[in-house]
């Protein structure tokens, strides 16, 4: 695996009002990895994904992609620069086909004008013609293609998920950043996910991932930072993390975290 480092924290704090929701995390996601973010609700997960992609500015501390200061730079900026993400919540345009929702991710790579889109100049046509291209081939990369004139709203949800990442990677990310990819799935959609996912890394996409699904988690990402209360209190491999008493504190309580460990 290359191990160049692609994102990474330095000291990364965010306060809302006298509220530290994330202290000083420190991390780093190498070229190639499947990294997991976990930790119970309320650790600052979501708000250190926010600091990362230019949601949320940070109060102290740094964000670095491929080794350049990205700290506080704005949203699109960041995009623009290769760091892609999904929500929670799918964000998909319903009433669009599979194929014109992809096609909106890759809008960030053209060159049209406002003024080129009203008289309709060559640089549009090229540029539509670039985006269906794109769109089509990142369907077929990812095995999506028998859904391109689907309307999005029309599909199950498990293959709405794999949509909204398929046009994530329509950005040309160097890391693609998921935030609960697994919520409100059931067991078959999961499985069919966490295949969805490792196919990508496989082909070269760096992933990293929020998620409470332990079962998810452990079984797809090779390095795990664990939250709690905004602070980074450990990081290791699944089974370092699974076998962590430190972890089993977080989520269970001191007393019974022995005795009932993280479920792989």
């Amino acid at each position: 695996m290359d191990t160049k480092i692609l994102l990474e924290a330095r000291s990364a704090t965010k306060k809302f009002g006298g509220l530290t929701a994330v202290n000083a995390v420190d991390m780093q996601i190498n070229k190639g990895d499947i990294f997991g973010i976990i930790g119970p609700n309320g650790a600052g997960k979501t708000t250190f994904f926010n600091m990362c992609t230019g949601f949320y500015t940070l109060d102290k501390g740094n964000i670095f992609l491929e080794g350049q200061d990205i700290t506080n730079q704005p949203s699109d900026v960041i995009a623009h620069k290769g760091i892609a993400r999904t929500f929670q919540n799918i964000k998909l345009f319903k009433y669009m086909t599979v194929l014109d929702n992809i096609s909106i991710g890759s809008h960030i790579n053209t060159k049209t004008s406002i003024i080129d889109a009203v008289f309709h100049t060559d640089t549009y046509k090229k540029d539509e013609e670039y985006i269906k291209e794109t769109g089509m081939e990142i369907l077929h990369q990812v095995g999506l293609e028998k859904y391109s004139d689907s309307l999005a709203g029309n599909l199950p949800y498990g293959v709405q998920r794999k949509v909204e990442i398929a046009r994530a990677l329509a950005v040309k990310p160097k890391i693609l950043l998921l935030d609960e990819p697994a919520a409100g799935m059931n067991p078959i959609e999961t499985d069919s996910l966490m295949s969805f996912i490792k196919m990508l890394n496989s082909m070269g996409y760096t992933i990293a991932l929020i998620e409470h699904d332990m079962k998810f988690v452990m079984n797809s990402c090779n390095r795990i930072i664990v939250l709690n209360f905004g602070e980074k209190i450990f990081e290791g491999t699944p089974e370092e993390v699974k076998n962590s008493v430190l972890v089993q504190e977080a989520y269970f309580g001191k007393g019974i975290a022995v005795s009932r460990g993280l479920s792989a």
